[in-house]
């Protein structure tokens, strides 16, 4: 048991954690919050005085997913934990990313237990918005590094860079089937030096592109393989073993200009 001295101990603690965290009784009238900490009004801008009796869903708002919200709900119909990141709203307007987590906490009152649920908001927009910040430069860097660079009349460059996901793979493939389509090259090197992994979905990828240039009436010329994609390719079967292969683009251009 909590005596006051140590009663009024935990609640400086919990006034003192830059997190949020309230309690709600699910017992009363819209399930309102009945206790609040000094984080969360840090966080949200509003005080204790406007937030105890409401329900939490003063944080929502235009860019609130309706699905996550589900999600809390059933959690809280379930008497389940759950953690999820979402948009709130704070008192002035501002959007931020809160990740809450919900536990039900039973607590014994009057020889019968009693249903709490328990809150913790943390503000992780920063972090989400580096996240954003990187998939973008991701995105970029994929589109960056996908250029088809003709060399003549006849022959064309791809070098791949970073890594073959099945999105790129199919960029890849519309790009190259436009390409090809307007440029009637004789021959497509795709160049794998830059490639960051090689597995058996690398190699898939390209007997894909091979079949598509194949179709296109343009031949598929590999340079950069390394000694795990040839084996990872003969794995697969022997479905490009009759393709042209050269240590280097340079090597490659100088072959299939003689």
């Amino acid at each position: 048991m909590l005596n006051d001295q140590n009663l009024h101990l935990f609640k400086h603690a919990l006034n003192h954690t830059n997190v949020g965290l309230i309690i709600t009784d699910p017992d009363l009238d819209d399930h309102p919050i009945i206790y609040v900490n000094h984080g969360f009004e840090k966080m949200t801008g509003y005080q204790s005085e406007e937030i105890i009796g409401q329900n939490c869903r003063f944080l929502q708002g235009e860019h609130t997913d309706p699905s996550v919200i589900k999600a809390i709900r059933d959690a809280v119909d379930n008497q389940t934990s759950i953690t999820v990141q979402v948009y709130n709203y704070t008192k002035q307007g501002h959007g931020f990313w809160n990740e809450l987590t919900i536990d039900p906490m039973w607590i014994e009152e009057n020889n019968q237990d009693k249903l709490y649920f328990i809150g913790v908001q943390k503000d992780v927009t920063d972090l989400k918005e580096k996240e954003r910040l990187l998939k973008n430069a991701l995105d970029e860097m994929e589109q960056l590094s996908t250029p088809i660079v003709p060399i003549n009349d006849q022959i064309s460059v791809l070098p791949l860079i970073g890594s073959i996901t099945q999105t790129r793979l199919e960029q890849l493939t519309q790009s190259i089937s436009t390409y090809l389509s307007r440029s009637k090259d004789d021959y497509l090197i795709l160049d794998l030096s830059g490639l960051f992994e090689v597995d058996t979905y690398v190699a898939a990828s390209l007997i894909k592109l091979h079949d598509l240039t194949n179709l296109i009436g343009t031949q598929l010329v590999l340079t950069g393989i390394r000694p795990e994609l040839a084996i990872k390719t003969m794995d697969i079967g022997d479905h490009l073993k009759n393709l042209n292969t050269f240590l280097t683009v340079q090597e490659a251009i100088k072959a299939l200009k003689g």
